[in-house]
């Protein structure tokens, strides 16, 4: 469903490091805004204050909390990390997405 690039992998247990909570999972949400309609969020999650609705992925070793309604928004869904003259940053790769606007962070899904 989530795939990460070893890049990104890397990116998100370097974050994850430097928050010294062993219990931290990495949470994926997709929220109304942005400049196309959608926007990708991401944050970590105490693995002991899950919500009803929030389901567990794991994609390369990595435990991706997500709820049910971001999870029909990121069917094949890739991340990958990358780092070039303006800095580092995430990009998302979203097969359902009809428009991506030029950040890469926010899209739109045709209905």
């Amino acid at each position: 469903m989530i795939k990460l690039s070893q890049a990104a992998v890397d990116e998100i247990q370097r974050l994850k490091s430097k928050q010294k909570q062993p219990n931290l999972l990495f949470c994926l949400t997709v929220k109304p805004g942005g400049c196309s309609g959608w926007f990708y969020d991401m944050s970590f999650k105490d693995g002991h204050t899950l919500r009803d609705g929030d389901r567990i992925l794991i994609s390369d070793n990595i435990q991706i909390v997500v709820s049910n309604e971001t999870l029909e928004h990121i069917q094949d869904l890739t991340i990958e990390y990358s780092e070039d003259l303006m800095g580092g940053g995430f990009r998302f790769y979203n097969s359902q997405a009809s428009t991506v606007c030029g950040c890469g962070n926010s899209f739109s899904k045709a209905h």
